[in-house]
């Protein structure tokens, strides 16, 4: 079990009381948020300019969209992320970059043009992915998927813990990425909301975040406007349910995890930022109320 301590990403370092936040930037055009919106290289660079100077540490980019859809091969994948890597490292050289894949070649080629961190949202199926990581020794997250195949939906996943299934699993990855030259203190564990999940076991993984936080490993959580949040509170819509989504983030920060992956970056700022403020770790912005 590590000792919790800083996670060290790109130039960037995230101390324990930190919170991270993660924008998503979907190469795609059929993603269940706003469809294609940032699928062309101008559109995403806008959004990635409009993340950063909303106080984003790292920018998530993705080429497959996670759920069933259109077969995307991996030349199809490298050809949406591995240029547009470039052009975010030549703007912005000290932004964390993020790739959500789970493909070794894509990983690999990716860590060529000036990724920092892998992004396993499938926890692990493709196991060269780790190797990569540490071949160019860039940062991991380890996600528990419940063992689905990529593009996937869960159909009556039973845990008989899903917590214990959760931890022991990401932790297994963690120790071996470890084991492959990944350094310690860039590995990140997710337990991943609605990966091979219900919304009840969603719901538990959230309520139980803090035996994650104990194993000593920086914790991510994938929360932004997700079915469980959804259904939690009776909305289908994805474009209603941020409200739902900043006080699952709230509870979250509270309970210890450290890096969020977002569509709403100025929001989850002012709500972690309100959190920390809350817990003592950071003092107001301003105070006068009260001192005249």
């Amino acid at each position: 079990m590590p000792s919790p301590g800083s996670l060290f990403l790109g130039t960037q370092e995230f101390r324990i009381d930190d919170r991270a936040i993660m924008a998503i930037v979907n190469r795609t055009q059929d993603s269940f948020f706003k469809g294609g919106s940032t699928f062309t290289d101008d559109d995403a660079m806008a959004a990635v300019t409009l993340a950063v100077e909303s106080g984003a540490h790292v920018i998530d980019i993705g080429g497959v969209k996670a759920g069933p859809g259109v077969e995307i091969d991996p030349q199809e994948e490298i050809k949406r992320t591995a240029s547009f890597v470039a052009q975010v490292r030549s703007k912005f050289p000290n932004v964390v970059i993020s790739v959500d894949t789970w493909r070794a070649e894509v990983g690999r080629a990716v860590c060529k043009e000036g990724a920092d961190l892998l992004n396993d949202a499938w926890g692990g199926v493709d196991p060269e992915l780790a190797e990569v990581a540490a071949e160019f020794q860039v940062g991991l997250v380890c996600t528990h998927a419940g063992g689905q195949e990529p593009r996937t939906r869960p159909h009556r996943v039973e845990y008989p813990d899903v917590m214990a299934s959760v931890i022991e699993y990401t932790v297994g990855l963690a120790e071996r990425a470890v084991s492959l030259g990944v350094q310690p203190d860039r590995i990140i564990i997710d337990p991943g909301h609605d990966f091979g999940k219900n919304t009840s076991h969603s719901l538990e993984a959230t309520r139980r975040l803090a035996e994650m936080v104990a194993t000593g490993w920086p914790v991510l959580v994938s929360l932004s406007r997700k079915d469980f949040v959804g259904e939690a509170i009776g909305i289908t819509d994805p474009n209603e349910r941020l409200l739902g989504t900043l006080a699952t983030t709230a509870i979250s920060s509270h309970l210890g995890a450290r890096m969020y992956r977002v569509h709403d970056v100025a929001a989850t700022k002012q709500t972690l930022d309100m959190e920390r403020a809350i817990a003592g770790i950071t003092r107001p912005v301003m105070a006068r109320r009260g001192l005249a």
